[in-house]
């Protein structure tokens, strides 16, 4: 069925930190941007008891923190804090979902987003469903984790499923919100010079980067129990390579571009336990500096010793007619030099170089596509340097960008969760998750994982500051190929 645009929002875990750092700032934007609905109420809940007051003062505080200085606005905050409204509320306590029914009516057409531990959905659901607000024109946004493995990925989109039909459940990648991602997409199906040569007859391998300069961040609990692998590779980067190795979709619609992604899930070429040495590498940041200071080890801020990753690289094949042949080189880890997330499309060399007799030397061409912290594309050109060549030709490589931020300078640089908020109002599923992609991402990662327990691999301690462990080098320089630092 159609959903209707949502009349009221109602957000789980108001007083957390993404709600502070993402979701209000994200809606505050929106606001001013005149895009929510007329009239649209949100209402806020946690487990903290505040009055609406109490909750509009420290949403428009954290507006002042995390919203930059040139599009803040006093009076358009307090003008946009008169749609909150705010409910304590204990999720494991059914009763408390009855002072919900103050503020929204079970016909109402809602939108819901739930960002909190994943233990907390069930209960969660059941008491939206006691007070009647899992009707026809509800929609239930979920944010990760979700889950641990394939096993537990089920069990949590089961008890969402017993209340909220596929066409109503939104599960966000926040990474799929990025103004450069959705750009790929332009990249590919909108330019004829691309789509092509997007194969294996013209690209010799795809590199994938998340890289982060933080530690732990206050994440222990959860990071040392999820490691680099589960925590980015699953979700994160195996979105990013089925954008980059997806078949062209029959429009730009929910199911067409999903069906496509799935299909190179379900592509991804098992590694087996004897293959875990060649295919994959992992780290465990060690001590070291970052701007001339000391850093800790993962251990010393874990406080205990630990097996867990917080570097991976893998080589990855997609086993399919167009990728045949192809490797994908994924990298992410913590405690690098810098932070980026950056995807090169490394083309082939030309066939033959008709400048080599003059000692030319021609380099591959790369489309580099940076996703964050700047976004920006760039293809890397061959062509001649200035000169009268009486010795023949001189070739440099030279770049031609697209910086997105020069190309659409009037155009206000957005958050994500912007883009990933006004759908769910909206009822727009296209850049959301669906469950059997989520289910394939879980069935390759568990496989790995399976794998390196049976190589009984262990990460290398690599230093804090520095690209990952030597391991992480050689995975990629054995076959001639070099990581783009």
């Amino acid at each position: 069925m159609t959903l209707t645009k949502a009349s009221t929002l109602l957000l789980f875990g108001a007083t957390g930190d993404l709600s502070h750092r993402m979701l209000l700032p994200s809606l505050y934007g929106l606001h001013v941007d005149e895009l929510l609905p007329e009239g649209l109420k949100i209402v806020a809940t946690a487990r903290s008891q505040l009055t609406d007051d109490e909750f509009r003062a420290s949403a428009i505080e954290a507006l002042e923190e995390h919203v930059p200085a040139d599009f803040f606005d006093a009076g358009k905050a307090a003008e946009f804090a008169t749609r909150l409204v705010y409910v304590g509320l204990d999720a494991t306590d059914i009763s408390s979902f009855a002072r919900l029914q103050e503020h929204i009516r079970p016909d109402q057409s809602l939108a819901i987003f739930l960002s909190t531990a994943p233990s907390l959905f069930e209960p969660t659901i059941a008491g939206l469903e006691s007070v009647g607000l899992t009707g026809e024109q509800v929609r239930m946004a979920l944010e990760k984790p979700l889950g641990f493995d394939l096993a537990s990925s089920r069990e949590i989109n089961d008890a969402v499923g017993a209340a909220f039909p596929e066409d109503r459940i939104f599960r966000i990648d926040h990474y799929l919100g990025k103004e450069t991602v959705q750009n790929l997409l332009a990249l590919r199906f909108a330019n004829s010079i691309f789509e092509p040569i997007w194969n294996a007859g013209h690209i010799d391998h795809v590199q994938i980067s998340v890289s982060e300069t933080v530690g732990l961040e206050g994440r222990t609990g959860y990071y040392d129990g999820a490691g680099a692998l589960r925590d980015m590779v699953q979700n994160h980067m195996l979105q990013l390579l089925a954008l980059v190795a997806m078949e062209p979709p029959t429009e730009f619609d929910a199911n067409s571009v999903r069906d496509e992604k799935v299909k190179v899930l379900r592509s991804l070429r098992p590694i087996r336990p004897d293959e875990v040495d060649h295919d994959i590498a992992l780290g465990q940041y060690g001590a070291g500096t970052e701007d001339g200071k000391a850093t800790p080890s993962y251990l010393d801020e874990l406080g205990k010793d630990s097996t867990t990753e917080t570097f991976v690289a893998l080589e990855v094949r997609v086993e399919n007619w167009r990728w045949a042949g192809v490797p994908f080189y994924l990298r992410t880890g913590k405690r690098l030099p810098e932070r980026k997330t950056e995807i090169v499309i490394q083309f082939k060399c030309v066939p033959h170089s008709i400048f080599a007799a003059g000692g030319a030397r021609s380099v591959p061409n790369r489309l580099v596509i940076e996703i964050q912290p700047r976004e920006n594309i760039r293809l890397e050109l061959m062509a001649k340097r200035p000169g009268l060549d009486r010795d023949g030709i001189r070739l440099r490589e030279v770049p031609l960008d697209l910086s997105l931020a020069n190309a659409f300078a009037d155009h206000r640089r957005r958050i994500a969760y912007e883009r990933l908020l006004l759908d769910l109002i909206e009822g727009q599923q296209t850049l959301f998750v669906r469950r059997d992609e989520v289910e394939a991402q879980w069935q390759w990662i568990d496989g790995v994982r399976a794998s390196l327990a049976a190589a009984r691999a262990a990460p290398q301690e690599y230093k804090a500051g520095s690209w990952g462990p030597r391991a992480a080098q050689s995975l990629i320089e054995r076959d001639g190929r070099q990581w783009n630092d």
